[in-house]
C-alpha cells in the first residue's frame, strides 16, 4: 500500500485495489496538473466513512479533506459508477462459483408485492383488531 498513513480495517488490500482499479473512470484535470490525491485513498476514506458510519466532516484528518472525498462519492454516483462495480463483482463471484455470470432467474417473493399495494403502517403493521 502507498499511503504515509497507519492503516485502517477499511483500507483496501492490494489484492481488492487491483481489482477495483480498472473499473474506476480515470481522474484528469483540466489544467493537466497531477491529482492531489489518489483514487486508492478517496476509496479508502469512503470505506472509512461506510465502514464506521460517520459523518462526511467527521472524517479522520489523514485522509484527504471531506468535501474532496464527497465531491468523488458524488461523481462515482452520478456516473454509474458503484452499479458497475457492484456488477462486475456479482459477475465475479457468480464465475469463481462455477455459475453463468448473469443470473438466468429472478424469483419475486409475491407477500411482498401484495404489501405493497396498501402501503404505509397498515402495510408493516397489519390491521388493528
Amino acid at each position: 500500500m502507498s499511503t504515509e498513513r497507519p492503516a485502517y480495517p477499511s483500507d483496501l488490500t492490494d489484492e481488492q485495489w487491483r481489482v477495483l482499479e480498472p473499473l474506476l473512470p480515470t481522474r484528469r484535470d483540466p489544467r493537466g496538473a497531477k491529482p492531489r490525491h489518489s483514487r486508492r485513498e478517496l476509496l479508502n476514506a469512503i470505506f472509512y466513512l461506510t465502514r464506521y458510519g460517520i459523518a462526511w466532516s467527521a472524517l479522520p484528518h489523514d485522509f484527504p479533506p471531506y468535501k474532496t472525498v464527497q465531491d468523488y462519492h458524488r461523481d462515482l454516483t452520478h456516473r454509474g459508477v458503484w452499479q458497475r462495480v457492484v456488477d462486475a463483482l456479482r459477475q465475479q463471484v457468480r464465475v469463481q462459483a462455477g455459475r453463468d455470470p448473469e443470473p438466468s432467474v429472478i424469483i419475486l417473493d409475491s407477500q411482498s408485492v401484495k404489501t405493497t399495494e396498501k402501503g404505509g403502517h397498515a402495510a408493516m403493521m397489519g390491521a388493528r383488531k
